[in-house]
């Protein structure tokens, strides 16, 4: 009886999209360092930070674990639970805002 040999098809990607994605990451890191090194401060700070790092995670979520390659549903059910987190911070941040306004308009200013 004869076995059947099943070859898997094995997609491999180019070294040079590897080296690109590692020279991006490279740059946004350099970008995130210089955030701090040009002493910017405040909302844009933290704005700053905040975007390089995320575009630095869907880079390496997007080649290195390969989620580019991926079927859209298990894009969306590994990418939009974190998103969703944000938006809801957003919210939460707004709403948090608005309570600080009201308790120092009835109670005064907090110190």
């Amino acid at each position: 009886m004869a076995e059947a040999v099943v070859h898997a098809e094995v997609q491999q990607h180019p070294i040079k999209l590897y080296l690109v994605v590692w020279g991006w990451l490279f740059v946004l890191s350099t970008c995130s360092y210089l955030v701090d090194y040009f002493h910017v401060h405040g909302h844009l700070r933290w704005f700053l930070i905040l975007l390089f790092m995320v575009l630095k995670a869907g880079l390496i979520v997007a080649v290195f674990m390969h989620m580019a390659w991926e079927r859209l549903a298990l894009a969306y059910a590994i990418l939009l639970p974190p998103v969703l987190v944000l938006v809801f911070v957003a919210i939460m941040m707004f709403e948090s805002d608005y309570t600080l306004l009201t308790r120092e308009y009835f109670f005064g200013a907090v110190p």
